[in-house]
Parts: structure tokens; sequence; C-alpha cells
């Protein structure tokens, strides 16, 4: 007597359970990604990024300039990539697109204003000037710090959350939308049921002076109330 085979169980559902883990889990990574890489270069931006020594009659003084100083492109871009991640979940299909779109371009716009302040000596000739007291007062012994290139990974952060967005963005939740669409069709019921209550009962057909109310108030006699709401709400 040979044993019954064992049914398996369907292995249907796995591709739909994988897509749905890999949304989840891009919506993880883009919102960790993308306030990471904002707090990165806020943190980044207001630290020391050059120094030098400037000579002057008296002698040689230090100075030093943080990244608001060499330029302000990543500063402002994180806030506006800050504000782009929010963004995305407030908006639908073309304007999420459009948000996400906003989102890579702030954080590609931080990577290259943060290389291109690593080596950038303007704003320390420009302080040696103002000390000096001459118009193009040279600056020497520059060094720059490893704080341009942390905040250019905040933008590679920013950038792969932006990334993510417009790859995954479309199957991403949107805020309140479950909230609006509940609170609508409350909003209709409860205005439906007053409206019937303000009609009270249907006319007695066997009283003419109710069916002349009914036909003054613009009312078809011949319907119930939740004939008369159904037909007013198609």
């Amino acid at each position: 007597m040979t044993a019954a085979a064992v049914p398996q169980p369907r292995a249907e559902n796995e591709p739909a359970a994988s897509a749905v883990r890999g949304r989840r889990s891009s919506l993880a990574i883009a919102l960790l990604a993308g306030a990471l890489g904002a707090a990165l270069v806020l943190l980044a931006t207001s630290r020391k990024w050059a120094e030098g020594t400037a000579f002057v009659a008296q002698g040689s003084l230090p100075q030093s300039a943080k990244g608001d100083d060499i330029t302000g492109l990543p500063g402002a871009l994180a806030v506006v990539g800050l504000a782009a991640l929010v963004a995305v979940f407030a908006v639908r299909r073309l304007g999420r697109v459009v948000v996400s779109a906003l989102l890579a371009l702030s954080g590609a716009g931080i990577v290259i204003g943060s290389v291109l302040g690593a080596s950038d000596k303007a704003a320390l000739e420009e302080k040696a000037s103002k000390v000096s007291g001459l118009t193009h007062s040279p600056i020497h012994d520059v060094a720059y710090t490893p704080w341009p290139w942390v905040a250019a990974a905040g933008g590679v952060l920013l950038l792969l959350a932006g990334l993510l967005a417009l790859g995954y963005g479309r199957h991403w939740p949107a805020m309140s939308g479950r909230y609006e669409r509940a609170g609508t069709a409350g909003t209709a019921g409860t205005a439906g049921r007053d409206r019937a209550r303000r009609r009270g009962p249907a006319p007695d057909p066997d009283r003419p002076e109710e069916l002349w109310k009914a036909l003054d108030r613009g009312e078809d006699p011949t319907q119930t109330p939740a004939r008369q709401e159904a037909e007013r709400g198609a």
C-alpha cells in the first residue's frame, strides 16, 4: 500500500510577497538615506573646510573658512532635498515623479558643490585681503579638512533616496489619502441622512393633502425617501 502524496503548498503568491517586501525595503532605505544625507551635509557645511596663513606687516595671521563660507550651495540644497523627501509622500502620480527628480538633483548638486569646494581657496583669500587691506592678498600654507567629502557623501545619500523614489515611489503610500476618502464618504452619508430626516416619512397615498405638500416641496410622492436619495446621489 503506497502512502498518499502530500500536497505541496502553492508558490503563486511568493513573487507578489517578494515585490511587497522590495517596496517596503526601498521606502525604508530612501527615508534613512535621505534624512541621514541631509543631516551630514548640514553638519559638514558648519565645520571648517580650509585653513591657511595670511602675511601682513605685523607678521602672519592664521585664517580658516567653513563650508558655508566657501560655498552655500550644499547647505541650501540639503534643505531643498529634505523638503522634497517629505513632499514625496504628499503628492501622487506626476507630482511624485517631479518631486523625486528634485530630490535626486539636489543630491547631485551637493556632490558637485562639495567636490569643487574641497580645493577652493577663494574664501581664504578674501579673508586675507580684509586682514591685510590689500585687494589681492595671497594666502599661504593652505590645508583642507575631510569635511567637504563628508558633505559629498551626504549628497550621494540624497541622490540615492531620489533614485529610489523615482524607481519605486509609485508604489509607496501617500499621506492621509485613506482618511480623506473615508471622511468624504462619511460626510456624504451624514448629509444624506440629515436630508432624509428633514423630509420626514413618505406621504400617505390615501391622503391627497400630503401628496400636494410633497409636490410643493419638489419631491416625487410616489418614491420613498431612500430611493429619492439614491437617485440624487447618482
